[in-house]
């Protein structure tokens, strides 16, 4: 499925992040695993940075090899940490990322982004969401304030704009077979399953009860290595929900079905 090919995964230290290294490994892909924090079950090679910071994610990309052939956006922030590192991390940083390296990535190569059934309200936040489309570093505790991106807002906001990010660049590297495409996943039983809860609070109880049980990392790494492999080169721009059928649900039930 993916033998001979090279896949970066941010986030590898733990949670979705750590599954999916595994899984593209056992598939036969050379990792570059990268986290803030080390793995304690490293899987390839392990590169530390920090993408909430400009000069750590320049000093990776510096470090990466040439002719990468998949980029795995998976790391994140929870909503109980401050606005504007969940930005800075969950959407600036992903953003900086992957534009930096898309000049060493390989010609058909693929990036999926990991986005979040919190998403699903992208198409009413078009306002701050094109505005966000220019920010820097620098810009996200002005911007924040300036459209009241506060609490769990930012990590709503912050899937809301990298959906939107994610069909915007559907064909931008079409000329170089680069594809990029979103999944995302409904609540996930991984460490920070209980920063959601405890910030959503009743909302996020309501929304489990729907459900026959709370996804694994072992549900969501199997999308994220299909959307990441030759299977899927026709595949562009799609957010993938990987949910348990909640968005299916949300759509019912808005629709009246």
């Amino acid at each position: 499925m993916l033998n001979g090919k090279t896949i970066i995964v941010t986030g590898a230290s733990s949670g979705i992040g750590a599954a999916t290294a595994a899984f593209v490994a056992s598939k036969g892909a050379s990792v570059i695993s990268v986290d803030i924090v080390p793995p304690a079950n490293p899987v390839g090679q392990f590169v530390q940075a920090d993408l909430a910071s400009q000069d750590s994610i320049d000093r990776l990309v510096a470090h990466l090899p040439p002719g990468v052939n998949g980029l795995a956006n998976i790391a994140g922030l929870p909503p109980t940490r401050p606005a504007t590192e969940v930005i800075k991390v969950n959407l600036i940083g992903l953003k900086y990322l992957t534009r930096q390296l898309v000049p060493k990535l390989a010609d058909g190569a693929s990036i999926v982004n990991l986005a979040s059934l919190a998403g699903l309200g992208w198409a009413d936040t078009k306002e701050a969401i094109r505005a966000s489309e220019t920010l820097s570093f620098d810009d996200v505790p002005d911007f924040c304030a300036a459209h009241k991106i506060e609490g769990a807002r930012s990590y709503f906001f912050s899937k809301e704009a990298l959906i939107v990010w994610t069909m915007q660049n559907r064909w931008t590297w079409r000329s170089r077979g680069i594809r990029m495409n979103a999944v995302s996943p409904g609540p996930v039983d991984t460490p920070i399953l209980k920063d959601f809860i405890e910030t959503l609070g009743q909302r996020a109880e309501e929304d489990m009860r729907t459900m026959d049980r709370a996804g694994t990392p072992a549900d969501i790494a199997p999308v994220v290595a299909f959307l990441l492999s030759d299977e899927a080169l026709w595949i562009r721009g799609t957010n993938v929900p990987a949910d348990g059928g909640m968005y299916s649900d949300v759509l019912c039930r808005m629709h009246d079905y």
